[in-house]
């Protein structure tokens, strides 16, 4: 069994090596104090001031300099191969939710590692969140108060059944699979309501919707 390293009762910022938006890193802060790194999530870290409370991967892409500088109470590699930075994190920590950023945008394989991270380990409430738009796992049911005509994406990375309520195009049992049907451009009609059936739906939100749906996952508790 693999142990945890960060155990916290509050949500966490895990910080990964692609772009990160220094207001966007300080505004999630405010919800999620605890900062992780994800191997040279690091950088992003120290460039505004802070210390991570741990850095956890592989640590091929933490520069030489920057470890040297990094206690090292709060390093913590991992050699194995057979996981991400990302997935590495999600293994050893223990919280309400987990707010990641540096994992959307730029190079396309590793936003498709990140999503791929996201099913792997589907206890965890974890969103990813852009400058733009954000993304998080369905859990088995959850509701969130959205504005009317914000745009509500689903994709399936898997087969699942879904229940989708208070959208503009909404139902009551829909079969959902890659290369068979997916969700996207839908929009919201007020409050959203989804139940899925499998720990396989990808949820995209617009990114002005982070502090609404932090708050619908960390009441999950399932």
């Amino acid at each position: 069994m693999i142990s945890k390293i960060v155990h916290k009762s509050k949500p966490i910022t895990l910080v990964g090596a692609g772009d990160v938006d220094t207001a966007l890193l300080k505004q999630v802060i405010s919800y999620a104090p605890t900062l992780v790194a994800a191997d040279g999530g690091a950088v992003h870290i120290r460039d505004v001031g802070l210390m991570p409370d741990a850095v956890i991967g592989d640590m091929d892409s933490l520069s030489g300099n920057l470890k040297a500088k990094l206690p090292k109470t709060i390093l913590y590699p991992i050699a194995e191969q057979d996981s991400t930075d990302f997935e590495k994190c999600l293994m050893r920590i223990e919280a309400p939710a987990i707010v990641g950023l540096g994992f959307l945008g730029g190079r396309l394989d590793h936003q498709l590692a990140a999503f791929h991270g996201l099913v792997r380990f589907p206890k965890q409430r974890c969103i990813l969140l852009g400058p733009d738009e954000l993304v998080f796992l369905c859990p088995p049911a959850v509701d969130i108060p959205l504005n009317v005509g914000t745009p509500v994406s689903l994709f399936p990375l898997g087969a699942v059944t879904g229940r989708l309520q208070g959208l503009k195009w909404s139902f009551d049992m829909l079969d959902f699979a890659p290369g068979q049907r997916i969700g996207t451009s839908n929009e919201a009609a007020g409050a959203i309501h989804l139940e899925m059936s499998a720990p396989y739906m990808l949820c995209i939100l617009p990114a002005s919707c982070f502090e609404t749906v932090l708050a619908a996952l960390t009441a999950q508790t399932d």
